[in-house]
């Protein structure tokens, strides 16, 4: 198993994109943390896993988030992986000139708000142990109009990953950004990206999205950071 032993952390895990992670990474024998704002929805995930605990956090708290994070670390001696999967709360369907500066704004400054927060708290961690890997789920850089401020808070969680990459790299510790235009078995508010062309013909599904995860996050790809992995099926052309 690709990450037996391992002690992972999910935020977001109550979403699509989180639960599939938190399954593949339990799957490939992580012990995996359920983070997010809906206790309900987090123990609906945790009730499908073998090994999982859960835990409300509000990752736009950093004082609850390294509170968190300094528990699963002191109860378990290790955090070897973190996922983002929170959602960034973003309006769409409207063109960027009819929208109110806030609202385009808004996905932004929680993206960057919750990586930053979360990235922190567990890096503390990683860093003295000399290993652990960081990563971040979003959407593509295919032009698309009416994502409001969808495009900016991608690109803004792209820029902040590779600078925990370059700062955290030679103190042991990996940050990649995991590309994926979404996935057509995912809930209805993931569907907007459906028209969007690839060259295969089809997204990845929510398996293949977690376990490209649970790859990244393996020893495997021990010498991947800093950079986008690409999931699109051709959506984003590097």
């Amino acid at each position: 198993m690709l990450l037996n032993g391992r002690t992972a952390i999910v935020y977001g895990a109550g979403g699509p994109i989180g639960s599939a992670v938190a399954r593949a990474f339990t799957r490939e024998g992580a012990t995996v943390f359920l983070a997010g704002r809906n206790r309900a929805r987090l123990e609906a995930v945790a009730r499908g896993l073998d090994r999982a605990e859960v835990a409300p956090v509000d990752v736009l708290d950093h004082a609850a988030t390294c509170a968190h994070a300094d528990a699963i670390a002191a109860a378990t001696g290790r955090i070897d992986v973190a996922f983002n999967a929170v959602a960034n709360d973003d309006v769409q369907g409207t063109p960027l000139l009819e929208m109110a500066p806030e609202d385009v704004m808004r996905p932004v400054t929680k993206a960057v708000t919750a990586h930053l927060h979360l990235a922190t708290a567990v890096a503390r961690h990683m860093v003295a142990r000399r290993s652990g890997v960081i990563l971040a789920m979003g959407g593509g850089r295919e032009a698309i109009p009416l994502l409001g401020g969808a495009h900016v808070a991608w690109a803004a969680l792209a820029g902040i990953t590779r600078q925990l990459a370059a700062e955290l790299g030679p103190r042991g510790v990996r940050a990649l950004w995991q590309l994926s235009p979404g996935s057509p078995d995912a809930d209805a508010a993931d569907q907007e990206a459906d028209t969007v062309h690839t060259l295969l013909g089809r997204r990845p599904t929510l398996a293949e999205v977690g376990d490209l995860a649970a790859f990244l996050a393996s020893d495997r790809a021990a010498t991947m950071t800093a950079t986008e992995v690409n999931i699109t099926g051709g959506a984003v052309v590097d």
